[in-house]
């Protein structure tokens, strides 16, 4: 998926027709209609905005919608799910703004001018993986927080501090990590250690991947 609050784009001239793709990460159908609505806005002066986006349903078949607007069915919003399809992207919306040149492309040649525009955004675009790692709470004292917030972040571990009648610390690692042998060797054994499950942390990927 695209890292969050990405925004990509792309323009491609075809025989005096601009083509500008736009992508955005969203989480639901109404963040990827609001990016739509906003390109809509942003470039009133264009004849059609084409779309498409395809919304990541856990445990069921993914949400896709796809637009034409006025353009040719078929010719617009389906060429540019296919590249959001190729890409293998997901939460993600696209919109291709189109500007008329005064020469007809037709059906084929539009197809690939919308799909081509489309894909070079989404290619250029960087990506993340969401993955699910373990969670533990460490009771620990007041003196303490800010020593062990230091040794446990130097070795790669995420930490959160929470403040109630108590101190303690929200620790995320990665699989494998003895959190529990280093919270003891770091404390004297006086930390009180919980594991609190898994939560979903996303991470870049290599260029490409």
């Amino acid at each position: 998926m695209l890292p969050r609050g990405y925004e990509g784009f792309a323009t491609l001239e075809i025989k005096r027709s601009v083509f500008r793709a736009e992508i955005a990460r969203v989480d639901d159908e109404e963040a990827a209609r609001t990016v739509i609505a906003a390109a809509r806005k942003a470039h009133a002066g264009a004849r059609h905005h084409c779309s498409a986006f395809v919304l990541d349903v856990a445990d069921a078949q993914p949400i896709e919608r796809s637009s034409d607007d006025g353009e040719p069915a078929g010719t617009g919003g389906m060429p540019i799910l296919a590249a959001v399809h190729g890409s293998g992207l997901v939460d993600v919306v696209c919109v291709v703004t189109r500007w008329f040149g005064g020469v007809k492309l037709g059906a084929g040649p539009l197809a690939r001018a919308y799909g081509d525009a489309a894909g070079a955004a989404l290619a250029q675009a960087p990506r993340v993986e969401r993955v699910l790692r373990p969670r533990w709470r460490a009771h620990v004292s007041y003196a303490d927080v800010g020593r062990l917030i230091n040794d446990l972040t130097a070795r790669g571990l995420t930490v959160e501090p929470e403040y109630g009648a108590d101190a303690s610390l929200l620790i995320t690692a990665d699989r494998g990590q003895d959190v529990l042998g280093l919270v003891a060797s770091l404390t004297q054994g006086a930390a009180v250690v919980d594991t609190v499950g898994t939560v979903a942390v996303e991470s870049s990927l290599p260029y490409g991947a």
